[in-house]
């Protein structure tokens, strides 16, 4: 984007900012880049090649992408999706249920359903996805069928657990960017809880329901969905509930996070103290409807809504205070992306190196899928860091170029 395009493109960005009430450090903070990275492209220094580096641009300034680029000719970014990503999206998109009402009965193996749900959630907490597709290819057929040919007890048994098996692949798909599949098997997982007469695992659908709305930018879906549900249950947890405590912790916590993603900075640590209070109640980590909700988690989710909020000094600071060892692969390298993120922000790359190496040694499949990360990796290259062998084993991997 260079010459008088790239500066009428930079004009642009920046008038549309301003009128936003934005500064320049707080507009990079919502876009996940560097203060110097937008004043380069604002003075029109800076070429942006990548249509998804583009199009959030103009979501975040809320400006439609024609109006922003007019004369812009930008590449659509060439990752492709992962094998995972397409596995289950496939799943999803078979008639499975109509295949379910026509096929003749036969027995059911419900320990054996119970068994590979929870398994599937073994796999998602792992990063494990393309064994969670290979998993799920098979097995919800058998739910489906499940759900239909059997009465009682058994209906209910066979209900949560297809519950919890949508629940797993809608988790996965929400960060593998498959938010329409993830909303399918959000919306199926519910309908499955409800038959099973679970409200605890109805909220865990709204706790998804929550994560997918985030991924498509439609925060004020988010909140509602997360704060509908916490009001639901906050009797239950009032009792004392430990699961509805949790439950409703969980749905806090992504509170907090959309509310730092439109800048609402007061709203998003009211949100993080109800969790925080929610997390000393149970006084320990748990995993209750695989929220892992707990006291680390809070900690884990302060991170990232300090990071969001543009506050990156906070943000490594709760973050050594945080012993992710006993979370699951998926958070501890959830937790490393954020920390990441965080020393982007105070411009030390070896530090992003260095936490990015350690994500990718957990959760090799996860931060492959990441966008974010590969745009940590694009910014460190573009910094001049491309020569490294760190970056580029990183970049190599991640199909950056370099």
């Amino acid at each position: 984007m260079a010459g008088g395009n790239g500066k009428a493109f930079g004009r642009r960005v920046a008038f549309h900012r301003k009128k936003l009430g934005y500064s320049q450090r707080e507009f990079a903070a919502v876009l996940d880049r560097s203060e110097t990275w937008l004043s380069q492209v604002e003075r029109g220094v800076r070429k942006i090649d990548r249509m998804s580096v583009l199009e959030r641009l103009a979501v975040a300034l809320g400006v439609p992408l024609p109006e922003l680029a007019p004369e812009q000719k930008v590449v659509a970014a060439s990752s492709e999706a992962p094998k995972a990503a397409t596995t289950l999206s496939l799943a999803l998109s078979s008639s499975e249920a109509l295949g379910a009402v026509l096929s003749d009965a036969h027995s059911v193996d419900l320990d054996r359903l119970d068994a590979g749900s929870e398994r599937a959630w073994e796999y998602a907490h792992g990063s494990r996805y393309d064994d969670l597709a290979g998993l799920l290819v098979d097995l919800l057929p058998d739910l489906e069928r499940a759900e239909r040919q059997t009465d009682a007890e058994a209906h209910r048994r066979a209900c949560v657990a297809k519950a919890r098996a949508y629940h797993a692949a809608a988790g996965v798909l929400s960060k593998l960017g498959e938010t329409a599949a993830a909303w399918v098997a959000v919306d199926r997982a519910i309908h499955a809880a409800d038959e099973a007469g679970d409200p605890l695992l109805m909220a865990e659908g709204a706790f998804r329901l929550s994560i997918v709305f985030q991924a498509t930018r439609r925060f004020d879906l988010a909140m509602r969905a997360a704060a509908s549900a916490a009001e639901a249950i906050a009797g239950l947890a009032a009792d004392g509930d430990p699961a509805a405590v949790a439950v409703r912790g969980a749905l806090h916590l992504q509170l907090a996070v959309a509310a730092s993603r439109i800048n609402e900075g007061d709203a998003a640590y009211r949100y993080l103290d109800t969790a925080r209070r929610a997390g000393e109640q149970l006084g320990e980590d748990r995993n209750d409807y695989n929220t892992e909700f707990g006291p680390t988690n809070v900690l884990l989710h302060e991170v990232a809504v300090a990071v969001e909020l543009g506050d990156a000094g906070r943000a490594v600071r709760v973050a050594a205070r945080a012993d992710a060892a006993r979370l699951s692969p998926e958070r501890q390298a959830r937790l490393l992306i954020e920390v990441a993120r965080a020393h982007a922000q105070l411009r030390e790359s070896d530090a992003v190196v260095s936490s990015l190496r350690e994500a990718m040694r957990i959760a090799p499949e996860q931060v492959e899928a990441s966008a974010r990360v590969r745009d940590l990796v694009a910014d460190l290259v573009r910094a001049g860091r491309g020569m490294s062998p760190e970056v580029q084993e990183l970049a190599s991997r991640l199909k950056v170029d370099t």
